[in-house]
């Protein structure tokens, strides 16, 4: 007799591809960052400081998206967060101004993209998730990953045929499209009566928020998440430029680091199998640890194959940091404030974005190299993978 498919497997693909698209866009600003700054004659340093911000305001929406999902529901948050992304790319490419651009690209496209992000997926996964949480969060990662992989190539291509202007308004407009059915019947926050086939366990008692802050794996994660944002946006901003500076073209570079996304998507489904059988912070420890010294060898890559060897490695842990702390928390913590918890760390995450999108520009306007900038990233991730050592070991779901 065959098993009947479990409908929250739909819902995990339907948000993995969801989060593809709009992390996808979040991590090809360097693709997006020549053009614009071309266009608009702004310096690395003045966009570098919109995108920082808009990685704050990002953040910021987290939590608030957290909290709108526990009280309207998964459904409200995507339509909502969809609509913002509409409107915010159709008056980013029509204006030309500092504030304008900086109040629609960088604060409400922040917004919407958080809005329809893991933030807002993660809480409905893991109410249908317990057994398999950690490879439902792990496959919901992977659309973060192969959010690189597929639209920064895309972009790269349509950007020099179209403009920077049309290829955003066209984005915005297909994510919508494809976002509204996965919205109005795919995304369901209650499981039916027949929808039995994940038992969950969770009973952990529950705690207030003031409690959670006081517990001191509750900072742990959140460094952890905060070294993520620090690196993975320094990345994603700056690391098609430190690419043609190091006399890359712009298709090999965005393919390089588009590999980093590729390769994720398939190291994610090996990875979330193994975080639900070992300890998950071990897990963490490690995929903190390889990213810290793929950064050292990213920013000296000479040639072309050294940059797929280190993309190819660099891929093979680069998903699950935010799908291993959110599975954490629901460990240690239960699921009932998962949605907030996860909101808030994120917003740490965010923080660390803000501000290794601005040093990435602002330290190569100062000092004229990336050096600095991915060192301090990679640093931060060696420091990371040894305080998630520190987390409490218990047994998985």
């Amino acid at each position: 007799m065959c098993c009947k498919w479990y409908f929250g497997w739909n819902i995990v693909i339907a948000a993995a591809l969801l989060t593809l698209l709009s992390s996808g866009l979040r991590m090809s600003m360097g693709v997006f960052f020549l053009p614009i700054a071309n266009d608009l004659q702004f310096s690395r340093s003045t966009l570098s400081s919109i995108i920082a911000i808009g990685m704050l305001f990002s953040g910021i929406a987290m939590p608030i998206a957290g909290y709108l999902v526990s009280k309207y529901g998964t459904r409200f948050v995507l339509l909502l967060g969809s609509l913002i992304i509409i409107i915010s790319s159709v008056w980013a490419a029509n204006i030309t101004d500092y504030w304008n651009f900086l109040l629609s690209f960088g604060i409400a496209l922040s917004f919407g993209t958080s809005f329809v992000g893991s933030v807002s997926f993660t809480p409905i996964v893991v109410r249908w998730f317990s057994k398999h949480r950690g490879l439902a969060l792990f496959i919901l990662s992977s659309g973060s990953m192969a959010g690189i992989a597929v639209m920064l190539p895309v972009f790269a291509y349509f950007i020099p045929l179209y403009g920077w202007q049309t290829t955003l308004i066209a984005f915005s407009l297909f994510f919508m499209l494809l976002a509204l059915p996965i919205a109005l019947f795919i995304m369901k926050d209650k499981k039916s009566d027949t929808d039995t086939t994940e038992n969950n366990h969770d009973l952990k008692p529950e705690m207030t928020l003031g409690q959670v802050l006081k517990t001191r794996p509750f900072w742990l994660l959140s460094f952890g998440l905060f070294t993520c944002g620090f690196s993975m946006n320094l990345l994603g901003t700056h690391g098609v430029p430190m690419l043609m500076d190091h006399g890359f073209d712009s298709i090999t570079s965005s393919s390089g680091l588009g590999l980093i996304g590729l390769v994720a998507i398939f190291s994610t489904l090996l990875l979330g199998y193994i975080s639900d059988i070992v300890p998950r912070k071990f897990v963490l420890a490690m995929i903190y640890f390889v990213r810290g010294i793929g950064f050292i060898a990213l920013v000296i890559a000479a040639t072309q194959w050294q940059l797929y060897t280190i993309a190819l490695l660099g891929g093979l842990v680069w998903a699950g940091a935010l799908s291993l702390s959110s599975a954490i928390s629901a460990d240690i913590y239960g699921v009932k404030i998962v949605g907030l918890l996860s909101g808030l760390t994120y917003l740490g995450h965010q923080i660390g974005a803000m501000i290794g999108s601005w040093l990435g520009g602002w330290a190569y306007d100062t000092w004229h190299n990336h050096f600095i900038a991915f060192g301090i990233a990679s640093a931060l991730l060696l420091l990371a993978a040894l305080c998630t050592c520190y987390l409490p070991k218990i047994r998985n779901s």
